[in-house]
């Protein structure tokens, strides 16, 4: 609830676009918890590697890249009893919902879908990474009345979001490359990111307006993806 308001926020999962730079909510359903969940956890890495100095006695940590953030629920309650009001879908309804929004793999982007995670001030951009049914009430029959759910999530980032927060100058943390005879900007994406769609985000980071036509000895910049 927002005690700002007294209006109680539901958390939201809610399926997104994505339009160049821009990550929009689409117009399709979300999913809505029924109940919130008591808590979750969002954590954020760093990785380094460590070079090891002759006759020192520690190892010198040099920054490597940023991990994607992680967005972690467990334990987020489905009830299909009745007795949450205003709910009337039922346990496997609700997960079916989940599913199409979040872990259905998209045959027309070939990836699984963006989603927009919301809850009160909590706006997160990613990809379900991994979810997890227990089921812990049954009809007689063996229709789940409830279940327990545990999402994982990981961060989404545009390529601009990924190129403007790479925007380096260090040498040790970015690719400087000497165009050769023959190599155009889409070769080049490929050879260093195995992802020839990088190119324009390239040619801006470069400031590039004639990005075509390569000439033998510019050199460019790379930077790295985080």
């Amino acid at each position: 609830m927002n005690l700002a308001t007294g209006i109680k926020t539901k958390l939201k999962i809610s399926p997104c676009t994505v339009s160049g730079d821009q990550v929009t909510v689409s117009g399709d359903t979300p999913f809505e918890a029924m109940i919130n969940p008591a808590g979750y956890s969002h954590s954020s890495a760093i990785v380094y590697t460590e070079t090891k100095t002759s006759g020192a006695s520690g190892q010198e940590k040099k920054y490597t890249r940023t991990e994607p953030e992680k967005l972690e629920f467990k334990q987020l309650v489905l009830d299909g009893t009745g007795v949450v009001d205003g709910a009337t879908a039922t346990v496997r309804a609700q997960i079916a919902l989940l599913r199409k929004v979040a872990y259905t793999f998209s045959g027309d982007q070939h990836q699984a879908p963006i989603v927009q995670v919301s809850w009160g001030p909590l706006l997160f951009n990613g990809r379900l990474e991994s979810l997890r049914v227990e089921y812990t009430l049954f009809k007689p029959s063996g229709e789940p009345l409830r279940a327990k759910l545990d999402l994982k999530f990981t961060s989404f980032k545009t390529n601009q979001e990924i190129f403007r927060a790479a925007d380096l100058q260090s040498p040790d943390l970015t690719h400087l490359v000497e165009v050769r005879a023959g190599d155009t900007l889409p070769l080049l994406c490929q050879r260093i990111y195995k992802d020839s769609s990088y190119y324009l985000a390239v040619a801006r980071f470069n400031g590039l307006r004639q990005f075509r036509a390569l000439q033998p000895g510019q050199v460019l910049r790379f930077p790295p993806l985080v």
